[in-house]
């Protein structure tokens, strides 16, 4: 049953139950997402395991699927604050007020954009060869990955998704920290999580199966999902 905790986020469940895998988990992500079903909605994984999650979900809402490759721009000292991040195409978002907080300067900065975008342009000759990047512009995108701890990936990725002006964008996890998804509400226009348990000391916990996801595997599911009549 759901459970609307605000006009942007909806969280189905606070069950501390596992998932059997994340083929479950996107499945069962997919059935609360029908709202969406249509030509307008672009479904967005975040490598690794959120592609598996993203691809059940693309299939549920017969909507096109691609990868999101962003990366946090990490706060001096402390790598799992994101004060910013790098999107595919080079584009930037600094937040200034984190910016500022942390005094990252501009050498700073400039090297951790360099180091970041590196990053992604080693990801991207990869992936790009079995499936070109989607326009984003006007559409309902929805960002999926296999769940939500610090949330960095993900406001990483929200970040730089909005640059490219969607009409919606929406995040869809199956596990999730409430107060970490209050926190992406300000980024997205709708937050969809299956489960909020009580306490969530990390992801793999809530699924019997948590295997790594390798690069192949990912770019399996992008060909494969590819081939789609």
């Amino acid at each position: 049953m759901s459970m609307a905790v605000s006009h942007k986020l909806k969280v189905l469940s606070h069950s501390d139950q596992p998932f059997a895998g994340r083929v479950e988990a996107g499945e069962l992500l997919a059935r609360s997402l029908q709202h969406f079903k249509g030509p307008q909605t672009i479904v967005l994984g975040i490598p690794s395991g959120g592609v598996v999650v993203a691809r059940e979900v693309a299939i549920g809402l017969d909507a096109p699927l691609d990868i999101v490759l962003s990366r946090k721009l990490r706060a001096p000292g402390n790598p799992e604050l994101a004060i910013g991040a790098i999107a595919e195409n080079g584009n930037v978002f600094q937040d200034p007020h984190l910016v500022r907080m942390v005094g990252a300067d501009k050498d700073y900065l400039s090297r951790e954009e360099e180091s970041q975008f590196a990053h992604i342009q080693e990801r991207s000759e990869v992936y790009r060869r079995v499936r070109s990047k989607i326009d984003l512009m006007n559409k309902d995108v929805i960002v999926v990955d296999d769940g939500v701890a610090t949330g960095a990936t993900v406001q990483a990725a929200f970040w730089c998704i909005a640059q490219e002006k969607p009409r919606k964008l929406i995040g869809a996890f199956p596990i999730g920290s409430e107060d970490v998804l209050h926190r992406l509400c300000e980024r997205a226009d709708e937050i969809i999580c299956l489960r909020v348990p009580s306490y969530l000391s990390g992801v793999g916990r809530f699924y019997f199966d948590f295997k790594q996801v390798s690069e192949n595997g990912v770019l399996g599911i992008l060909e494969e999902y590819g081939k789609k009549p």
